[in-house]
């Protein structure tokens, strides 16, 4: 089975079309959805219906997600978080609203060897930034490989079986591939589809081949100019196009 991974698209409809059609030369047999669909960007409901139409195999609910919806309130985001929030939960359709509320707070377990959340197993909202976090996380993952988003941040943790932890990025490079070792256990964020903030503005996505025991960590540059463009056309905060370009 080969999984498509994605988080934290955010409405950026450009970004996701980059990402699908990248992972659609590789091949997969699934998509693995952890959150924020919507939220920052000119596209909520395009970006909706494109993962709606893919039929995930397994999916979970973000923060920016519930606030457009109308599951809670944006009380604990920034002013243009809750600009953004507002503007989307005002844009979405019917269809769209009701498909966001349906999503499942994780963690979800999606088969014997992964699960998947936003936040954290520990927590959907809670950003994973510090070692401890990440130690903490894997302790309470039900599952050997633990998939999260929420932070924007692409990395590869790992276990080993002496509980020696381990923390692997990118750093620019558009591949980072990890082999599952069947001793350790393992909390991996693809990055952000439509919003990076690693110092990298491409698209991140990953494909997990648990045939082979293989985690691949990708990016893939997309029409960031374009995405920009609807932001302010859609008079959405103009620093939410402005970040697009640094990926921060």
């Amino acid at each position: 089975m080969r999984y498509l991974i994605l988080s934290d698209i955010h409405s950026n409809l450009e970004a996701l079309d980059a990402v699908l059609r990248a992972a659609g030369a590789q091949k997969y047999d699934a998509l693995l959805m952890l959150g924020d669909l919507v939220g920052y960007g000119a596209d909520p409901n395009a970006v909706v219906e494109r993962i709606r139409a893919l039929n995930p195999a397994a999916a979970v609910r973000g923060n920016h997600d519930k606030v457009a919806c109308g599951l809670e309130d944006a009380d604990d985001f920034n002013p243009m978080a809750r600009a953004a929030a507002t503007w989307t939960r005002n844009t979405l359709t019917e269809s769209a609203r009701e498909y966001l509320r349906s999503l499942p707070m994780g963690p979800v377990l999606v088969d014997d060897h992964i699960e998947i959340c936003h936040g954290s197993p520990m927590d959907e909202d809670l950003y994973v930034v510090a070692d401890l976090d990440v130690a903490e996380s894997i302790a309470v993952a039900r599952r050997p490989l633990c998939l999260f988003g929420h932070t924007h941040v692409a990395m590869v943790a790992r276990m080993d079986s002496n509980d020696r932890l381990s923390i692997e990025t990118p750093d620019g490079h558009p591949e980072l591939r990890t082999e599952l070792g069947a001793a350790a256990r393992y909390l991996l964020n693809p990055g952000s589809v439509g919003q990076p903030r690693d110092g990298d503005a491409r698209a991140a996505y990953a494909i997990a081949d648990m045939d082979k025991k293989v985690v691949t960590l990708y990016r893939v540059a997309y029409p960031v100019a374009i995405a920009q463009r609807k932001i302010h056309e859609a008079g959405l905060p103009t620093s939410l196009a402005y970040r697009l370009g640094m990926g921060r």
